[in-house]
């Protein structure tokens, strides 16, 4: 594995937590696979893409909604 691509992942922590429950990617990346792959891998596993984040925040607004009309009531 390369310098750089040793900097992006130690970069970030959830980078590292991805590499460990998906042993597969250390062999991806010392072949030269980019990690960017990875990392896109790792932000749709764990719902940090910006699609993700909306997505949260309208459900939450949802369930407020909702509350709200219960109330109402």
């Amino acid at each position: 594995m390369n310098y750089i691509t040793r900097e992006k992942l130690y970069s970030n922590p959830n980078n590292i937590k991805y590499l460990r429950e998906n042993s597969t990617w250390y062999k991806k990346l010392n072949r030269g696979i980019p990690i960017e792959q990875m990392i896109e891998e790792m932000k749709e596993r764990y719902g940090l893409r910006f699609k993700d984040k909306v997505e949260k925040i309208g459900t939450g607004m949802d369930l407020i909604n909702a509350f709200m009309n219960v109330t109402k009531e």
